[in-house]
């Protein structure tokens, strides 16, 4: 995937949305997650990855406990610029509805014994359908899985927690607010409606 997909999606003459461009961090990889009340309420789910921010959509959010297998559908590549995009975007767009930083902080592979990640190693366990994660978010922490099922639908996937020191059975969707404004998806849909 590239970002073309991406960009034929939007009319950036009527979204905030960044346009596409590939670009990425310096130092550590980052993660996001993107609360999205869409036509379905929904979490967007994003690793950053060869300058692109490889996207799932998750319909019942992230968990911390590992009893929770939550579907993660693949969608196309997000641009670096879209981990701190939050707020509507029109109707009569691609994705319409609000939108806030759920979460977001740096990754590395659970098996790297070492802080600097090797990108082929990321883009190798990708196309092998079988991604292990340490994610330092401020409410994801710990390590995660991502797992290709083996259906007729090629994109559909399973995000999975470890069982490690971080896993619980609390509901982590409880924290609600956005990490970067503090605002609820529901405080936005107030202003703008």
């Amino acid at each position: 995937m590239s970002l073309s997909e991406y960009n034929q999606k939007r009319n950036f003459n009527s979204t905030l949305e960044p346009e596409g461009k590939i670009r990425q961090s310096s130092t550590e990889l980052i993660f996001v997650v993107q609360k999205h009340a869409a036509s379905h309420l929904h979490y967007d789910f994003r690793l950053e990855m060869d300058g692109v921010l490889k996207s799932w959509t998750i319909p019942k959010g992230p968990s911390m406990n590992p009893a929770d297998k939550r579907l993660a559908i693949m969608v196309e590549d997000h641009p670096y610029s879209y981990r701190d995009f939050e707020g509507t975007i029109p109707e009569g767009n691609y994705g319409a509805g609000n939108v806030i930083v759920w979460d977001n902080g740096t990754y590395i592979l659970a098996d790297e014994d070492r802080l600097d990640i090797d990108e082929h190693k990321l883009q190798s366990d990708l196309q092998k359908g079988h991604l292990s994660f340490i994610l330092n978010g401020k409410k994801l922490k710990g390590e995660f899985a991502l797992v290709k099922l083996k259906t007729k639908q090629e994109n559909t996937w399973l995000l999975i927690k470890s069982k490690d020191q971080y896993a619980n059975d609390e509901d982590v969707l409880q924290q609600d607010k956005s990490v970067l404004s503090n605002k609820t998806l529901e405080s936005m849909e107030k202003k703008s409606g």
